[in-house]
């Protein structure tokens, strides 16, 4: 099955389009670590599309975090996409190591791609024809005005980077809701999509009503639902996101 496949059928079968963004920030690896991972795990299920780990968070905490997060992704039903925040853009011996990384240790179904260095960059992960690629296009701080909003003659980056997406039905964008305004959604192509900037960084889910897009849409929320003092479960901030986020894609 294919990562679009299963996250198609995981959408279907939720009917919630949430990522919940597993940035866990600690001090030290270890058992409370892990713990929390799993808990968060554990409680979101029933509302998660996806559940996306961003690696820098782990990495940062040397081999254990790593191993952390590899015990904890386990615990990850297998008809659930996992999304691996990596944003790896490198020449393509270095791709083809970090791709091996991802696809066969860590055994995720997709990651996130810097393609700044250019399309022979993808090639290593388009090798492995049934893992989803995120592209960067339009992320969600400001410095995305700096190059990807910028035009190269008519066109701005974004959309060159757009045209990256036709190598295969399993390449997406990233597209920030903070900077999703509706004349970039406009032009961008009905291709999968993974929305960061909902919740914490003050992302507007109205930018998404109406656009009418076909292709599977996966918008993430990772402080909203693991960082909130209101006195809520995991569970109950996550139900809140699915249908903020359902609501809003009517």
């Amino acid at each position: 099955m294919t990562f679009r496949h299963k996250l198609e059928k995981r959408i279907a079968t939720t009917q919630s389009n949430l990522c919940v963004g597993l940035d866990i920030r600690a001090d030290k690896a270890g058992e409370e670590m892990k713990q929390m991972m799993i808990r968060v795990i554990e409680e979101t299920l029933p509302y998660a599309a996806a559940f996306k780990p961003n690696s820098a968070y782990f990495e940062a905490l040397g081999w254990q975090g790593m191993r952390v997060l590899a015990q904890a992704l386990k615990v990850i039903p297998k008809e659930i996409p996992i999304v691996f925040d990596v944003k790896r853009g490198d020449i393509g011996e270095t791709q083809g190591y970090y791709a091996k990384a991802a696809f066969e240790e860590f055994g995720v179904d997709a990651v996130t791609l810097n393609p700044y260095m250019g399309r022979d960059t993808l090639e290593p992960f388009l090798k492995y024809a049934d893992k989803g690629l995120y592209l960067l296009g339009v992320t969600s701080n400001k410095g995305a005005a700096d190059i990807e909003l910028q035009k190269v003659g008519d066109r701005h980056v974004y959309e060159i980077v757009a045209d990256m997406t036709q190598a295969s039905p399993q390449v997406g964008l990233v597209i920030g809701l903070t900077n999703a305004a509706s004349d970039v959604l406009a032009r961008t192509p009905d291709v999968p999509l993974l929305i960061p900037g909902l919740g914490a960084q003050g992302g507007d889910l109205a930018a998404l009503k109406g656009t009418g897009r076909n292709a599977p849409l996966l918008i993430n929320v990772s402080r909203g639902i693991l960082y909130q003092d209101d006195g809520k479960t995991y569970a109950e901030r996550a139900k809140h996101w699915q249908d903020s986020i359902r609501e809003a894609l009517v």
